[in-house]
């Protein structure tokens, strides 16, 4: 009996922490800005997995790796870690991995330069996460607008350092 009461006890437990826990609701962001330079010259300025540090005056430090996938990077003193997963020659992807006591949003991030002639280019932004934490709409569009004009600032940033 007590087993029985236990089993109730630990069922009723499980069922009211999957109510609690919100669907995921995954959101993409993507940000682009046209370039007056190659995609290679764009990218040797703004390709390496710590020219962030330049480019959004942000301090990076790369903590493992060799700048290919696998590659840790920390960002604002610790505050940040973000791991390389996925490198071309004119892109990468990254992601920020689960951090204990905090909600885990899937954050993942890819920048990539396209050539659309031999002078010019694109270069691409894009964030995909999960959106389930915020407590209505209006939470959800004001974070989305908040990350939108950040790395909207950050592409201008690369466009003017490319473009000098």
């Amino acid at each position: 009996m007590k087993d029985f009461i236990l089993a109730i006890v630990l069922f009723s437990t499980l069922i009211g922490f999957e109510t609690a826990i919100a669907e995921p609701e995954y959101t993409r962001l993507e940000m682009e800005v046209d370039v007056e330079k190659s995609a290679d010259e764009l990218w040797a300025i703004a390709g390496g997995y710590c020219d962030i540090s330049v480019w959004a005056s942000i301090e990076c430090e790369i903590t493992s790796g060799d700048g290919n996938i696998g590659t840790v990077r920390v960002l604002l003193g610790g505050a940040i870690t973000e791991v390389m997963v996925a490198k071309t020659d004119l892109s990468y992807g990254y992601t920020q991995p689960i951090k204990e006591g905090q909600f885990y949003d899937l954050y993942h991030g890819f920048m990539e330069a396209k050539p659309v002639n031999d002078s010019s280019s694109k270069l691409f932004y894009t964030l995909v996460y999960d959106v389930s934490n915020f407590p209505d709409q209006a939470a959800k569009n004001t974070d989305m607008a908040r990350r939108r004009a950040q790395f909207d600032k950050f592409l201008l940033n690369i466009k003017m350092l490319t473009e000098k």
